[in-house]
């Protein structure tokens, strides 16, 4: 019999586990691999709690797009803090999770063999997605600064292509974009009749003066223009599963359809600690970026040092550095001996579809002050002696 293929075998593997069972293997290893936030959701997510347990009915199924009171929350903060107003032409979906989110928009949007366009280096489980999906990821290089790119985006255009996606700030490179860029790429969709899909998990994490942008924002740009929001990073969410997205009206009915095989509805526990979250303190926010701010300037003032190793691009937002290493090394190969070498993980470039050098994603957000400190010094000890 011929081995059974699978559309799988054309997804890359999700690269945060397999760098989780090198670090396994090399007890002590610090990691600056993972994504996530040090701290826990505010006290006002858990009070919340007991709200859910008292009403028996929230052990049935919800509603697919999420529960009334969760949404009208988030609608009021998406007026607030995005300037998205929520009006006839678009409506807001809870997901588990802003991956999903993502997801449920690609099958929405898409037939197979459609085209999305993803400026590199990307955010991988965006690539993982449309191509699961059956459609092409369309990669589009940003420029030296990780900037997009706008001229060489409409280039890429065809007419199978279905989306742009935009991520702001980035992960993996912690740029934040302009809004003269955006605003060129949302007009360029518009005008070409595709949708405009932006992530912006990040949307708090911004440092030195740098304002987060939201593209539904804009002027006219609700018909098309799809945004992704999580609660995972900024509320310390992440295994609450909680993110959603604002879509056109006219993709409700398909984004149901994928939401409800999928997952029927969001755990409605998880909204409820969300509704909570929603109303902590001004000051739970403020002092936590405030303190990831202070980690990054630590992470920064070392990274400084290997300038002549390492090319490091202006990071003014999210909590990541991306570094280019000056060295034919594979990446991986790299980011292996850093673990057994000198205990501490970074997450390698050519994940993100960086494979025209070699690449390095740094993460600082989990770490407090001493430990990021640490780690950062063993990061730099190591390449200063493997590359040197």
């Amino acid at each position: 019999m011929e081995p059974f293929i699978s559309r799988m075998q054309a997804v890359q593997s999700p690269i945060i586990p397999v760098v989780g069972e090198l670090i396994k293997s090399c007890p002590g290893t610090i990691s600056l691999g993972q994504g996530v936030v040090s701290y826990s959701p505010p006290p006002e997510a858990i009070e919340l709690l007991p709200k859910f347990l008292a009403e028996p009915t929230n052990h049935l199924y919800k509603a697919v797009e999420g529960i009334p009171l969760l949404l009208t929350a988030l609608a009021a903060k998406l007026q607030a803090f995005n300037r998205i107003a929520i009006n006839e032409e678009n409506c807001i979906v809870v997901t588990a999770g802003s991956n999903m989110a993502f997801m449920n928009a690609i099958l929405a949007i898409t037939s197979v063999g459609d085209e999305i366009i993803l400026n590199s280096p990307y955010y991988f489980n965006h690539e993982m997605a449309i191509t699961m999906a059956g459609c092409c990821p369309i990669i589009v290089k940003t420029d030296e600064n990780y900037q997009l790119r706008p001229e060489a985006i409409a280039q890429a255009i065809t007419p199978k292509t279905r989306a742009v996606v935009t991520v702001s700030p980035n992960n993996p490179t912690g740029v934040v974009y302009s809004e003269e860029a955006l605003q060129k790429v949302n007009q360029m969709c518009r005008d070409r009749g595709i949708y405009h899909i932006s992530d912006e998990a990040y949307e708090y994490f911004t440092y030195d003066g740098a304002k987060h942008v939201s593209p539904g924002a804009f002027a006219g740009s609700s018909e098309y223009t799809v945004s992704l929001f999580s609660l995972s990073k900024a509320y310390g969410f992440a295994s609450w599963r909680i993110g959603y997205m604002v879509i056109p009206k006219q993709l409700l009915g398909a984004v149901k359809k994928v939401q409800d095989t999928i997952l029927i509805c969001p755990p409605v526990v998880s909204q409820y600690a969300a509704l909570g979250a929603l109303q902590a303190k001004e000051d739970y926010l403020k002092n936590h970026i405030a303190a990831i701010a202070e980690v990054r300037q630590v992470v920064l003032d070392s990274l400084n040092s290997l300038q002549n190793l390492c090319t490091i691009a202006p990071a003014d937002g999210a909590f990541y550095f991306f570094l280019k290493v000056h060295t034919q090394m594979d990446a991986f190969e790299l980011v292996e001996r850093l673990i057994r070498e000198y205990q501490v993980a970074v997450i390698p470039g050519t994940t993100f579809g960086m494979d025209d050098g070699c690449y390095l994603r740094v993460a600082y957000g989990s770490l407090q002050k001493e430990t990021a400190k640490e780690g950062i010094e063993r990061l730099v000890r190591g390449l200063q002696a493997i590359i040197c």
